[in-house]
């Protein structure tokens, strides 16, 4: 299983070791677990703060979440959904509020590169391993709700990409809740196609085309 996960060498957040991606097949699920709990300490103190930005952790408001993508166009196939805060209407029709994004620095960051294949969000059977340290990590985590997020690069267009990006998020969500047992009352999935690239410097770069774990309470 391939992480693209930076950790840090402190406890303190002060400074950060950069993992290079191929040093990243040997992390435990003790590393993440850990980055998660550092994940619920910076939303936490940010909620308790009633700011918008503190150690690793920034609010951003997203004033158009997934607007290609209709109300019904897909959903997570067991009983209890998770919650949809890319739907643009609601069932009745009213506009949806707009979805406010916690933007992790990359050192908080817990993502996770599955191959999908060209223009599909389906989860094939070589790459369902790559999720086994996930759903380990989410069985033993104290953490009541996780947020599942598609991340895509910058080739093709906007559009498509968020469109992208949200399926291939409830994707993992779904395989997580019916192959792995997890709850669906703790998975929350979205897309945020290419607005977040891991790899700033290159928006085409392959590590930005990932899924991320967020752990939000």
């Amino acid at each position: 299983m391939r992480f693209m996960l930076t950790l840090p060498v402190s406890a303190l957040w002060g400074i950060v070791a950069v993992v290079p991606a191929v040093a990243q097949d040997n992390l435990s699920v003790d590393d993440v677990l850990d980055v998660w709990q550092k994940q619920k300490a910076a939303f936490h103190e940010l909620q308790s703060s009633g700011l918008g930005k503190t150690r690793g952790l920034e609010l951003v408001t997203i004033d158009d979440p997934a607007e290609t993508i209709a109300a019904d166009s897909v959903s997570v196939t067991s009983g209890d959904a998770p919650a949809d805060p890319n739907r643009p209407l609601t069932a009745t029709g009213e506009q949806v509020q707009p979805v406010v994004f916690g933007q992790l620095a990359p050192e908080l960051q817990v993502n996770l590169q599955i191959r999908f294949a060209f223009d599909s969000a389906a989860l094939s059977d070589d790459q369902k391993p790559r999720l086994d340290k996930i759903c380990q990590a989410m069985e033993q985590s104290d953490v009541h709700l996780f947020r599942i997020i598609g991340h895509t690069d910058a080739a093709g267009s906007e559009e498509y990409n968020q469109r992208l990006s949200v399926l291939r998020a409830r994707e993992v969500a779904s395989y997580l809740i019916e192959d792995c047992g997890i709850t669906a009352s703790r998975l929350e999935a979205m897309g945020m196609g290419m607005r977040f690239p891991f790899n700033t410097q290159n928006p085409r770069a392959d590590e930005n085309r990932r899924v991320e774990f967020q752990a939000l309470s």
